[in-house]
């Protein structure tokens, strides 16, 4: 039996997403005000990419980030007027002295950082496996925030990259690389610029704990 497509017929692995972070809402008038239920769709659907890299190694790496979103939606269920945006999710949660879904945004954050900036690599350094560029990526953004327990594991799924050829296979037809690159970029900006907003608002001073 042949194997499942990752991608529909004539299209590319970014069709098959639930919500891509090139729709998901940004109101610039509004501080850059996220939509909470488009990006954590957004998040949930970045996360079968790990499933392209084929290797049970990036199952944790999957988990991790799954469980992190869930911990956001989990508040935006319990409190939805509060939760339009992701800024409003977070302030207002800690006013009331909680703090799990914004340590979980805080996570999730880390998570989709380390995937932008592996993708980032990988598309600027022509020459570059897969492995060099996740590598790189988990150095500067998860692994300072990792315990020594958590370290290996992470590192093992950086060494469980495939070759790049047979990843970019996975994200589109070979005649459709042209598409699958143009593609990648656009969703790749957006989700460089939401992270780039996140990052700038979790590090202020009120959204500590």
């Amino acid at each position: 039996m042949a194997a499942q497509s990752s991608f529909p017929p004539g299209g590319t692995w970014f069709d098959s997403l639930k919500k891509s972070f090139v729709n998901v809402p940004v109101d610039t008038a509004n501080g850059d005000a996220i939509s909470t239920s488009e990006f954590l769709d957004a998040s949930e659907s970045l996360t079968t990419l790990f499933d392209l890299l084929g290797s049970v190694a990036f199952k944790p790496v999957k988990n991790d980030m799954v469980g992190n979103v869930k911990k956001v939606r989990d508040r935006q269920l319990a409190s939805p007027g509060d939760s339009s945006n992701l800024q409003s999710l977070v302030l207002n949660e800690l006013k009331t002295k909680q703090h799990t879904a914004t340590e979980g945004l805080l996570w999730l954050t880390r998570g989709l950082d380390f995937t932008a900036q592996a993708l980032r690599h990988n598309t600027s350094n022509a020459s570059d496996e897969l492995s060099t560029s996740f590598r790189a990526a988990y150095t500067s953004t998860l692994k300072p925030h990792h315990s020594f327990l958590v370290k290996p594991v992470f590192s093992a799924a950086m060494s469980a990259t495939p070759y790049k050829k047979d990843f970019y296979a996975k994200l589109g037809a070979e005649s459709d690389q042209a598409k699958v690159k143009e593609e990648l970029g656009r969703w790749l900006a957006c989700l460089e610029k939401q992270v780039g907003v996140l990052n700038q608002f979790l590090a202020k001073k009120e959204c500590k704990w």
